[in-house]
């Protein structure tokens, strides 16, 4: 690695008033889409977003009566369990998310971030605005931990139903899922466009797999419906106080997921989604759930004991307990692939939004802009996953870390959600203060009760969490401090031009140097004209600047000023759900006098090397991070997709 470091050259991201993207009624809510392909949407939507919250009764149930602390099986605590997984998954994924949340997008897309994004935008002048914006990039660190955990627990609980088939395969319960596990991140850099064919028809077929073992108990044992009456969680409250406040952090594995209905709103849009949720996803998953409550409840004491080991296994027949096996593990195949490709989608849009430094994506779609790969990602996270099942062992102990995270970033959200429903919506407080209250209680408390597992391994998460924080916040600040220094010294670029047009050679062609910052000439035009004393013919100075909005119309991507002497400086902006492919926009500019070549166009890049500064800008340990940050940053050529022979770069020292 060279010891010279790129600057953050034309990544800067910049704040845009986002009212343009919200739309409290909805607006169109499949965004535009007939009918007919909204049924089409929605039957997709259940293969890619409904994995993790659809493999969560694998193992929900089941742990909140034999987790770390468990319950009596008897009547009270079954019907106080399922009533609570019933009253969580409505008001949790069914009204905050889907029916609240799903409301607030920023032109389509949604997610912590996106939030975030448009949320600032309204109040940046405020004193809170920098406060949305940490909360927002906590959320995002506290995913990378999740990202983990989810497949982690979802493909080790699938594989642990071998032991239900047959005891002895006990010792082969790790190995396989080991090998699935890493042959998933293996496959990744192939992309996800031809297994996502695939990914809908399993899917549905595992709901409906789901709601038909459910029912199958359910009819023979209707009377467990009684718990729709949340007087049976009241009254689980009641008798069990301590137990019943324990036992929330495992009910809430039935909800983990939630937050991706929302991320992935942009995939689908409101319509389908909410189509697939009310009417097939949350119907399968709660007729499941009550079933195993029914069969349970139908046992007697040392059956129920020893159903409860794994009562979703035992919904099934024992002839038919391989086939779920097999078709269990498919789906957590799925829910991680899902949760690996959030991971990727969240990161482009952090590299974006300036909290991450530039990383090496590849497209595994020529057709689909979402389906990126993002090597270091990839394998840090099947490293984590690997380390996470060594030492966790099972599905149990992997469940005591699963859910701080989720729940923290469920937290969150609804700390946007409030900002969002009396800043951007400007609810009456009468009507906003109560439902903020409400969901403030309820993932408060479900937080809390998470809270209680980190001794048991919710360290691991949160501890993954933090470390992302700090990179995220460590990097923008620093990205900040060098455009400021940078700034400092800033030669206005039209003074430049007229002081530099008689004393210095002009030679054909365009030289094009990227800047961080709009205001000044780019070290490397300096160095250039200083060390080589050439000027081209047209020299454009040019600026990426990334907005707080998914995505950019083509009639704003440019603006162009023209400074005389044949110099101008160009603006190109971009959402930060876009990528940022400099060649093809300047293929179709026409505002610099005539059209761009790349054959006679050199680009020029400026690379910083930092140096101790006797005032650093922030602490000596984190500058010591960012330079390395800095240092192991992908090329500004492969990032912004810059011809390899047509690259020049140029290296300065910078304190900070």
């Amino acid at each position: 690695m060279s010891d010279a470091s790129q600057d953050t050259t034309g990544a800067l991201p910049v704040n845009e008033p986002a009212g343009t993207g919200l739309s409290e009624d909805g607006g169109k809510s499949s965004h535009g889409h007939s009918s007919g392909n909204i049924t089409k949407l929605a039957f997709g939507a259940v293969g890619v977003v409904f994995g993790d919250i659809g493999t969560s009764p694998i193992y929900a149930f089941r742990e909140t009566f034999v987790g770390p602390h468990p319950l009596a099986i008897d009547e009270l605590h079954i019907l106080g369990v399922v009533s609570l997984i019933f009253w969580s998954m409505t008001l949790v994924v069914a009204v905050q998310y889907v029916g609240i949340l799903m409301r607030a997008d920023n032109k389509g897309q949604g997610g912590s971030l996106a939030l975030v994004a448009l949320i600032s935008g309204a109040i940046r002048r405020s004193g809170y605005g920098g406060l949305i914006v940490m909360l927002g990039v906590f959320a995002t660190a506290l995913f990378y931990g999740d990202s983990m955990i989810t497949p982690a627990v979802s493909v080790l609980s699938a594989v642990e139903g071998l032991t239900v088939v047959q005891s002895n395969l006990a010792p082969f319960v790790m190995p396989i899922a080991l090998i699935l596990l890493v042959g998933l991140f293996v496959l990744q850099k192939s992309g996800t466009a031809k297994v996502g064919a695939l990914f809908a028809p399993v899917m549905v077929i595992y709901f409906v797999v789901l709601a038909v073992l459910g029912l199958y108990h359910l009819v023979q044992m209707p009377g467990v419906l009684v718990a729709l009456n949340p007087w049976y969680a009241i009254q689980f409250f009641l008798t069990d106080k301590v137990l019943a406040f324990l036992a929330l952090g495992s009910v809430v594995l039935a909800v983990t997921g939630a937050e991706a209905l929302y991320s992935d709103m942009g995939h689908f849009g409101r319509g389908p989604m909410r189509l697939s949720w009310f009417g097939f996803v949350m119907p399968c998953l709660l007729v499941n759930y009550f079933g195993q409550a029914a069969m349970i409840l139908g046992l007697d004491d040392s059956q129920a004991a020893l159903a409860m080991e794994n009562p979703f296994f035992n919904l099934a027949p024992e002839s038919l307990r391989l086939p779920l096996v097999i078709l269990v593990s498919c789906a957590a195949f799925i829910a991680s692939q899902a949760v690996i490709s959030g991971a990727f989608s969240i990161t482009h849009q952090a590299m974006q939004l300036g909290f991450i430094p530039r990383l090496s994506t590849r497209h595994t779609s020529e057709h689909e802009v979402g389906q990126i790969y993002i090597p270091f990602v990839n394998w840090a996270l099947m490293i984590g996953v690997i380390v996470l099942v060594l030492v966790f062992q099972n599905s149990s102990n992997l469940a005591s870390a699963y859910g701080i995270a989720v729940t923290g970033a469920m937290l969150i959200d609804t700390c946007l959600m409030t900002v969002l429903l009396i800043v951007l919506w400007r609810w009456k407080l009468w009507i906003a203060v109560p439902v903020a209250v409400v969901f403030f209680v309820v993932d408060g408390t479900y937080f809390a009760a998470n809270a209680t597992k980190i001794p048991d391994g919710g360290w691991f998460p949160l501890m993954i969490g933090g470390v992302a924080f700090t990179l995220l916040t460590t990097w923008n600040k620093g990205r900040r401090l060098m455009r400021d220094r940078m700034t400092e010294a800033a030669l206005p670029l039209n003074v430049f031009a007229k002081s530099a047009h008689g004393s210095a050679a002009r030679v054909p062609g365009t030289a094009i140097f990227m800047a961080s910052s709009n205001v000044g000439v780019p070290s490397a035009l300096l160095h250039n004209i200083k060390h080589n004393k050439v000027l081209h013919e047209r020299v454009v100075v040019l600026t990426v600047e990334v907005q707080d909005v998914p995505y950019v119309e083509s009639s704003d991507r440019y603006s162009v000023q023209e400074l005389g002497q044949g110099f101008y400086r160009m603006t190109l902006r971009y959402g930060f759900m876009e990528e940022t492919d400099i060649p093809a926009a300047l293929a179709h500019n026409q505002m610099c006098g005539q059209p761009f070549e790349m054959m006679k166009t050199s680009f020029f890049l400026s690379r910083q090397t930092l140096v101790a500064s006797e005032k650093p800008g922030m602490a000596i340990w984190r500058e010591k991070l960012f330079a390395w940050m800095l240092r192991n940053a992908a090329s500004a050529m492969v990032f912004f997709r810059l011809p390899t022979n047509r690259v020049v770069e140029l290296g300065s020292q910078l304190e900070i």
